[in-house]
């Protein structure tokens, strides 16, 4: 069977970002297809420097807890460094997509108690049944981090194409130390992200909004 382009686009667009999950796991076997599909990724000199630690049941829910119990602490301390700042049209992008998602959950402009609210169900996962914290070697710096990247890519359009919902996290590696130590990762090891994962609950309001995509003429240019 030969795979188009059109193929490959319905699925680009189908996926999204989910932030709100069902309570039912996902079969091992399917998260095992889905490693499996996102392993075929490309990566610098085929090294394949990701590791995933993924949470099930019980755990999934020790870690939620511990996130939230360490967010309201409020001490970040990520292994990679967070953007310095975000300008022009990244922030800009940025802005949007927080406000069309306070729009689908009835968060007013200015209302700060309820942004928060919303904020913080990045710790709780968005009630996502499983976890996959993502880390690379320190050692391989950021070329690790960029062929992780292409992981993250992988991963959740394998999910997407198995009916899975994925969310990838940032928010959740700023607690660097909580997961080292929790999930036992090495600290030769640089936790990157985190990428909650299940069903995607169909009829909550923050699932019903989609980012939208800067047009070529903004990221592409032209030589010849």
């Amino acid at each position: 069977m030969t795979i188009t382009l059109s193929d490959l686009q319905e699925l680009f667009t189908a996926r999204h970002s989910c932030r709100a999950f069902l309570p039912d796991p996902v079969p091992r076997q399917v998260i095992e297809d889905i490693l499996t599909c996102a392993q075929k990724v490309p990566s610098w000199c085929n090294a394949q420097p990701w590791s995933v630690t993924i949470t099930n049941g019980a755990e999934t829910d020790r870690l939620r807890q511990a996130l939230m119990q360490a967010a309201q602490a409020g001490v970040h301390s990520p292994d990679l460094a967070f953007p310095t700042a975000y300008e022009d049209e990244y922030q800009t992008r940025r802005r949007n997509c927080g406000w069309a998602l306070y729009e689908a959950v009835g968060v007013q402009k200015g209302d700060r108690a309820a942004s928060e609210r919303q904020m913080m169900e990045n710790f709780s996962l968005f009630g996502a049944p499983h976890c996959a914290v993502l880390s690379t070697p320190v050692a391989l710096g950021g070329y690790g981090a960029m062929d992780c990247g292409g992981f993250v890519a992988g991963f959740t359009l394998a999910a997407q194409a198995a009916g899975v919902a994925t969310i990838p996290q940032a928010a959740v590696a700023s607690y660097a130390p909580l997961l080292h130590e929790m999930l036992d990762i090495p600290q030769n090891r640089q936790i990157l992200c985190a990428i909650s994962f299940g069903y995607g609950d169909p009829d909550h309001p923050a699932n019903s909004f989609r980012t939208s995509r800067a047009p070529l003429s903004e990221f592409s240019e032209w030589r010849g």
